[in-house]
């Protein structure tokens, strides 16, 4: 366990103490992420951006002392079957939050839903929750995994491509980003590639790609992964032969920070950008700068959105703090200014926002970064909502 986790156990476990019943003197909040794997650098932005959405509300959502516990979940549905049993039975958390990957939250979240635990999706968002099971419990302040593939196949088609290569994890969140891209891209699919989750080595895959007469590439390729396979793209010379194309996840912060200037004019879709022009992103990209040394990615913007919601909730309605069905309702509401400008949950509790289009590129202090080239959805919605019946869903069903 690395100092600043240890640490960060100490303090809530002392803050803890005090408080063994939902809502009593400390809202208490299990932050259960990737921290350790290929898939770390995503889990680290996400508590990172939440860490900091506390921090901005003084160390109190909603003027309510708050305690989180960090927990990593190695990517492994094992891991995360024991930590959610953990929060749940011993530290009694209010919320969860946090998971990155669709393989660890699908298995876990029988249990937090069926204890009644409210969980706030920072990231995945399994097409599971989001239609006829959607549910009171759970809420995603991130997107539906298939919004962002969607956006990218729609720009692809407007684009004139012809033929497209799709390659993405064997999980859920890859095979969703797959059906995304295909129910808005029109053309031809010349081959559609589910690796095992975690592959760094793309040899055989490139060797299909260049053979498959494809005049575009769309890769959903999450962490560690998309760092290789870009680098194996750009040095066997493929990236000048075919256009590629990503949703933002494999084209954001983390993956540029560790590829650099080749990644330069990549297209990638997403629903926030570091250069969003609204008080809410200019304070958040600043503050995160300052406070972690690096820009933030669209990971970061995830989590501290999922704090500045509770935050907002908490303060909307005091009885919030006390009551599951009263900050179920609140959370509804989404009462705050998010990063990313216009945002409200749908009947689902998925988000009702806009996706735009982005363009790796430097910013105006030379880092290579993203910039919003042009929008693709206005306040989209994803095509689950008229499955969700969220009126006869029985209470944390």
């Amino acid at each position: 366990m690395n100092k600043r986790l240890a640490s960060c156990m100490t303090a809530v476990a002392l803050a803890a103490a005090s408080s063994t019943a939902w809502g009593q003197d400390v809202f208490k909040v299990g932050l259960l992420t990737t921290l350790s794997g290929p898939g770390a650098a995503i889990g680290s932005e996400i508590r990172d951006g939440f860490e900091l959405g506390v921090k901005h509300a003084d160390g109190k959502l909603g003027g309510i002392e708050t305690a989180v516990t960090v927990v990593d979940d190695q990517q492994k549905p094992m891991e995360g079957r024991q930590a959610v049993e953990r929060l749940i039975k011993r530290d009694k958390v209010d919320v969860i939050t946090g998971m990155a990957f669709s393989n660890v939250l699908l298995p876990v979240m029988p249990t937090i839903l069926g204890s009644d635990t409210i969980y706030i999706s920072a990231n995945t968002g399994p097409a599971d929750y989001a239609g006829e099971r959607c549910n009171p419990n759970f809420f995603a302040v991130s997107w539906q995994n298939e919004d962002i593939p969607a956006a990218m196949g729609k720009y692809v088609t407007d684009k004139a491509h012809k033929k497209v290569y799709l390659i993405a994890p064997n999980y859920p969140g890859g095979r969703e980003s797959i059906e995304g891209f295909k129910r808005t891209f029109k053309g031809d699919i010349a081959d559609e590639v589910y690796v095992k989750l975690g592959q760094v080595d793309f040899a055989a895959e490139l060797a299909q790609m260049r053979a498959s007469g494809a005049d575009a590439v769309f890769f959903f390729l999450p962490g560690g992964m998309g760092v290789a396979f870009i680098k194996q793209l750009v040095n066997s010379g493929l990236s000048s032969q075919m256009a590629v194309y990503t949703p933002g996840f494999s084209a954001d912060q983390d993956t540029i920070a560790a590829i650099g200037d080749s990644m330069q004019g990549m297209a990638n879709a997403a629903q926030w950008s570091p250069d969003l022009d609204n008080a809410a992103n200019q304070r958040f990209v600043k503050d995160f700068q300052q406070a972690y040394g690096r820009l933030p990615s669209m990971y970061a913007a995830q989590g501290y959105d999922a704090a500045r919601l509770l935050d907002g909730a908490l303060k909307a309605d005091p009885k919030a703090v006390h009551d599951r069905e009263a900050l179920r309702q609140a959370l509804r509401r989404a009462p705050f200014e998010s990063v990313r400008g216009a945002f409200a949950f749908n009947n689902n509790q998925y988000p009702v926002q806009t996706y735009y289009m982005r363009e790796v590129a430097p910013n105006a202090q030379g880092q290579m970064s993203n910039k919003i080239v042009s929008t693709v959805f206005e306040q989209f919605q994803d095509h689950f909502v008229p499955q969700c019946k969220m009126d006869s869903n029985k209470k944390g069903a």
